[in-house]
């Protein structure tokens, strides 16, 4: 990983962007408060072993930001903070943490996945690469690579997503299922299997 990804002026948001989203954050009386964004904020290493590859083109190639992200949600603690996130050809569930390697670390904050419903053909329940991401990554509650969206429900006790897929999208006729559904409960960060 180049020494880059640790410089302190690298950001996806600006710093006036950032600045904005924090003061946001300290100013808010909702129950929840959701990050709408384009790239994965949790650090999806995708090599097997004691080897650490990530992909560059999400906050993982800023890392320093991402770390200040986290760490102003440890400390500031809003309600219920929950990433969306799109721009990406898998669904995922993430818990997000200060520090993503150390069991330990709390989790901060709920991180929501979604791919598109066509896009690269007919997808995987497990691509190829699904033992890995999952044992390299123990924040991550939930990996697929099959077509279709996340539809979400926020009640005042908690916010539920649930991976609506089609086994197949190259002809017509694809039933659509639920994949996984998963809940945050008001007041209690992570995601936790419905």
């Amino acid at each position: 990983m180049s020494r880059e990804v640790f410089d302190e002026r690298a950001s996806l948001l600006g710093d006036e962007q950032e600045r904005w989203l924090f003061d946001g954050f300290n100013g808010s009386k909702a129950r929840w408060n959701v990050i709408p964004q384009q790239v994965m904020v949790a650090p999806a290493d995708h090599a097997a072993g004691p080897d650490r590859t990530f992909s560059m083109d999400q906050w993982s190639g800023c890392d320093a930001a991402r770390t200040r992200l986290m760490k102003f949600l440890a400390t500031r603690r809003p309600s219920n903070p929950i990433v969306l996130t799109g721009d990406i050809h898998s669904n995922w569930v993430n818990d997000l943490k200060v520090d993503f390697f150390d069991p330990k670390s709390p989790v901060v904050a709920t991180e929501f996945v979604g791919r598109s419903i066509t896009s690269g053909g007919d997808g995987a329940d497990r691509p190829d690469n699904y033992s890995t991401i999952l044992a390299e990554n123990p924040f991550v509650k939930f990996y697929n690579g099959q077509r279709g969206y996340v539809s979400r429900e926020v009640t005042a006790k908690q916010m539920r997503a649930d991976y609506r897929i089609v086994e197949y999208v190259t002809r017509p006729g694809a039933p659509r299922q639920t994949r996984a559904s998963f809940v945050v409960e008001d007041g209690r960060p992570g995601a936790q299997e419905a």
